[in-house]
């Protein structure tokens, strides 16, 4: 099973850069996509419907924000819009479910993700916004390791968990994607909580980044951040056979992660 996972930051952007002329070469399964930044009636031409993919879209309610979707080769048995309802407490979820920030298909005993977590850059309130959305997401994590489910989950993730993820990280310590609550928060995620990162189950080089700002020549001379990943129960984490980061064609600011994983038939 080959996975792709990528932010967009905005889909007409992406298919005017060629993402959907390049997609079907590289042959993936399941393709995550954030940051659509769309509404329904703005992605009714038929390049955002490929042929032989499911395709499941998830808007957010603020036209040209946020947004998540899952293109598959094989149909789903259950496609899982948002939190409010498989994670509980509908309440503390509504802020996050109107930014389409989850979207979740299950084949089998199977889930792949697509999640975008809030990013903090703009400002104050939306990092408190971002640790709203940690505090929350964290304890619903924990309960999918009680499913008996075996899960991947991809997106912009808008941390760089260690130093040999992101370029610049001692300049960094203070700006949000490398605070370090938000890097202890990924310390449980991938220590005591008992996921992996299936990235580095099989990369373990320095320098392999996902997101380069556009400012200050940062893609051409590779001063970047490794915030895109994929996230897998750990009885995935053998399965990884190989990973890349695809870079020979910019669609947006962030990479195609692509991951093959070995699963029986």
């Amino acid at each position: 099973m080959r996975v792709l996972t990528l932010n967009v930051n905005g889909l007409r952007a992406a298919a005017r850069h060629g993402f959907f002329d390049w997609l079907p070469e590289q042959r993936a399964d399941v393709v995550c996509l954030q940051e659509i930044r769309a509404q329904e009636a703005q992605l009714s031409e038929d390049v955002f419907r490929p042929r032989g993919l499911h395709c499941s879209y998830l808007y957010a309610d603020r036209g040209g924000y946020s947004g998540v979707a899952v293109l598959s080769r094989k149909r789903p048995d259950a496609v899982i819009r948002g939190l409010a309802r498989s994670a509980g407490n509908a309440r503390a979820w509504r802020e996050f479910d109107a930014e389409a920030r989850y979207l979740e298909l299950r084949f089998g005993a199977l889930s792949v993700v697509s999640v975008y977590l809030p990013s903090g850059s703009s400002g104050e309130a939306r990092q408190q916004a971002k640790f709203r959305f940690l505090d929350l997401f964290m304890p619903y994590l924990v309960r999918l390791r009680k499913r008996g489910r075996s899960y991947v989950l991809c997106g912009d993730w808008n941390i760089a968990h260690k130093q040999i993820d992101i370029e610049n990280w001692r300049s960094n310590q203070k700006h949000s994607g490398f605070l370090p609550e938000e890097r202890a928060w990924m310390d449980d995620l991938l220590g005591s909580v008992g996921y992996v990162d299936a990235f580095r189950a099989v990369d373990p080089r320095p320098r392999q980044y996902t997101w380069w700002s556009n400012r200050g020549r940062a893609w051409e001379k590779n001063v970047g951040w490794r915030i895109d990943y994929q996230i897998v129960t750990p009885d995935l984490a053998r399965a990884v056979k190989s990973a890349s980061i695809y870079k020979d064609q910019r669609f947006s600011d962030h990479a195609p992660l692509l991951i093959d994983y070995a699963l029986p038939r």
